[in-house]
């Protein structure tokens, strides 16, 4: 059974998962879904068509599938859909999509939002990220898996993030940055490789010895960058690190690359 305060208000059509936890004066709209065992505290705001998975435990004065902050928007039935085991904290809030971005935000399994942070409409943010207090994100941003968004970061709408990056505290994240990548400053700049957050994904020394020397080549080596990015190419078999993080440059389109502040 599902347990409701008597105080929420739960709008006819809407799906509650068993076992469900919804506190004192929640509000859930009539097209939101809730999973099994998710547990809303309190003063919980549910709204759109959005899907919460199983697991969820969401923390006072969270917005999740409001409408989007964009001015085109004209009250579509785009959707926010949230994975399982998420952790979300006091004042989170996550739009639904717009129809010029394809109609959907989503977001992974097993995040953990901390208070305020904000997830901007039809971004598709993966598993096992970390926003920290005020992490931001424009719309249509793409944030891979195992990423952490430092406090007050905000991140450029259309923006990429690939796979375990580190972002620092109060970084203004302008541009796409490579998987594994360790990112800082006021404007952000690539500083390096994620190499403690390597090391909790099990890389081995070799491998981190490998990816190492490939970043040395590609971001600091002799040469205009291009001529650069282009000699390393053949170094894509060495590990699926590397290929990665070519895959990642090609598929780059909307927003420059975030560079080292030295780079040519």
């Amino acid at each position: 059974m599902s347990m409701i305060d008597p105080t929420a208000r739960i709008a006819d059509g809407a799906v509650i998962g068993a076992g469900t936890e919804i506190g004192p004066y929640c509000i859930i709209g009539p097209n939101v879904v809730l999973g099994e065992n998710c547990k809303l505290i309190a003063h919980v705001t549910v709204s759109g068509h959005t899907k919460i998975g199983a697991g969820c435990v969401i923390s006072p004065f969270a917005a999740l599938g409001g409408p989007p902050q964009d001015l085109s928007y004209r009250g579509e039935p785009t959707r926010l859909e949230v994975g399982e085991a998420c952790t979300i904290r006091e004042g989170v809030t996550m739009n639904v999509g717009t129809v010029k971005g394809g109609g959907l935000t989503r977001v992974g399994d097993r995040g953990f939002f901390m208070n305020n942070s904000h997830v901007g409409h039809d971004c598709m943010v993966g598993n096992g990220v970390i926003f920290a207090t005020s992490a931001t994100l424009g719309g249509h941003c793409e944030i891979g898996d195992f990423v952490y968004i430092g406090g007050l970061s905000a991140v450029h709408q259309f923006t990429r993030v690939g796979s375990q990056v580190m972002i620092g505290g109060v970084c203004g994240v302008r541009g796409d940055i490579i998987p594994f990548g360790l990112a800082n400053g006021q404007y952000a700049v690539l500083e390096g490789l994620n190499i403690i957050g390597m090391r909790r994904r099990l890389f081995t020394k070799s491998r981190l010895a490998t990816v190492r020397a490939f970043y040395q080549k590609l971001f600091h080596g002799p040469g205009i960058f291009a001529e650069r990015l282009a000699s390393v190419q053949p170094l894509a078999g060495e590990d699926p690190a590397i290929a990665e993080i070519l895959a990642f440059i090609e598929g780059g389109k909307l927003r420059p690359l975030c560079l080292p502040a030295d780079t040519d």
